[in-house]
């Protein structure tokens, strides 16, 4: 099971940090109304997560490594190329690829995905 608080505080490549993930049974929407699984507020250097508590494990993983990999790209000011022009469903596509390759998601995990798509630094 994936514990939130493990990823609190984590550092990650690009120089970002996990401030905080909280759940909620509220239905949460993205930018243009769309049912979306989690929202990341980007405060600085912090990445605030809102998740949707009804998800199961797979898809949590899944929202985890979509939403720290789009929040980094959002925030950089020169994104790595790899990323510079993916949409929503490119950050879809790369996250479930990350889940299926190593599985469910830990902050080395994501470090890991990062840094394969030229994030560097902490």
């Amino acid at each position: 099971m994936i514990d939130a608080a493990s990823f609190r505080n984590v550092r990650l490549r690009g120089g970002y940090v996990i401030a905080e993930i909280e759940f909620t049974r509220e239905p949460l929407v993205d930018a243009l109304g769309r049912e979306a699984a989690a929202q990341t507020r980007i405060v600085g250097n912090e990445f605030r997560l809102m998740i949707r508590a009804d998800l199961d494990e797979q898809e949590l993983s899944i929202t985890l490594y979509h939403e720290i990999l789009e929040a980094a790209s959002v925030a950089s000011l020169h994104p790595p190329s790899a990323v510079a022009e993916f949409n929503e469903g490119d950050f879809e596509r790369a996250a479930q690829t990350w889940h299926e390759k190593l599985g469910v998601v830990t902050p080395e995990k994501l470090n890991d995905m990062l840094q394969s798509f030229g994030f560097r630094g902490e």
